[in-house]
């Protein structure tokens, strides 16, 4: 019986491993995004439509919410193990929910604006004094902006209202019904609501907070814990993804088009809009940081800013995709 010789076991040892790897099923995670029609959130959309994410073994089951308490609920709950939401989220994580910030992804605000009816008087937020401001959630980073905003102008916290209204449809119900005054919203929403003559941006809120993580990704503290593989591979993709994104204009238009249901012209404009708001390595910047900490202070949802060991874990950064 004829046998391989060591360099040719050595080969067939090597292909069968191989083979192995590429038959592993993929590990699954669940993702929530803590609104569905924000564009940086998209991410997750194209990285599952050119494979990224399974190139790098994982596949995602993905959820969508009414605002970053919501999806922090399912952080706490575990229905979700990663999240996608905004930078004041870390003070859910101050206040008990068993979580980490993992990377931040997007810095200043560009994609955040005061949209106000069409024909609204209105030229600026320093006119709208005493207004009404809808937010998707209490605590959530439309509300922390939009207080954000009020402050600069020297008013004080009961010169505006805030009215949590949750999902996109109430919101722009709230608006068409005079119920508020003002939308704290997605910019790529308002470009289709301006072009029927329904709604326009007043101004976008990156001039409020230019040191500045809007979005942030969650992870539950056990599956930091029992998954870390897991979560580095996740990371490595989505920020391969947002590279991708960067340097694809065209393809990443069509895909995120496609999933928004909103018009290539509306992507485009949100892509070179926003395009520059992107952390390409998930680092935490000291500057944003502090804002950050401080906004949950200004918000009055923790007495003390609280301590980066206690809302964020770093050991994954800086991402090299």
């Amino acid at each position: 019986m004829r046998t391989l010789g060591f360099g040719k076991f050595a080969v067939a040892v090597v292909a069968s491993m191989l083979l192995a790897g590429a038959g592993r099923a993929a590990d699954k995670i669940k993702v929530g995004k803590s609104v569905p029609f924000a564009w940086m959130f998209q991410v997750i959309d194209v990285g599952t439509e050119t494979g990224i994410f399974a190139k790098h073994d994982i596949e995602l089951e993905v959820s969508s919410f009414a605002g970053d308490a919501r999806m922090q609920q399912a952080l706490t709950a575990g229905s979700i193990e990663i999240g996608l939401g905004g930078g004041p989220g870390i003070g859910f994580m101050a206040k008990g929910v068993p979580a980490k910030a993992i990377a931040a992804f997007a810095n200043q605000p560009k994609s955040i604006a005061v949209v106000v009816p069409f024909d609204a008087p209105y030229k600026a937020l320093s006119e709208m004094k005493g207004k009404k401001f809808a937010v998707t959630t209490a605590g959530s980073l439309t509300d922390w902006l939009i207080r954000r905003g009020a402050a600069a102008q020297g008013w004080k916290p009961d010169d505006i209202t805030i009215v949590a209204l949750g999902g996109l449809e109430t919101f722009l119900a709230g608006l068409k019904t005079r119920q508020v005054d003002a939308l704290m919203l997605a910019t790529e929403v308002t470009f289709s609501l301006e072009a029927r003559k329904e709604a326009r941006i007043l101004e976008t809120m990156d001039k409020y907070a230019p040191k500045f993580h809007t979005h942030l990704l969650f992870a539950r503290d056990d599956m930091i814990a029992g998954k870390p593989e897991v979560v580095r591979r996740f990371l490595k993709a989505f920020f391969e993804t947002i590279a991708f994104i960067k340097a694809n204009k065209a393809k990443s238009v069509e895909i995120t088009a496609r999933s928004l249901k909103l018009p290539v012209a509306d992507m485009e404009r949100t892509w070179e809009g926003q395009i520059d708001m992107f952390n390409v390595d998930g680092s935490f910047s000291p500057e944003a940081m502090a804002v950050l900490r401080a906004s949950l202070v200004e918000m009055g949802i923790v007495d003390a800013p609280p301590k980066d060991e206690d809302v964020l874990m770093t050991k994954y950064l800086p991402v090299k995709p």
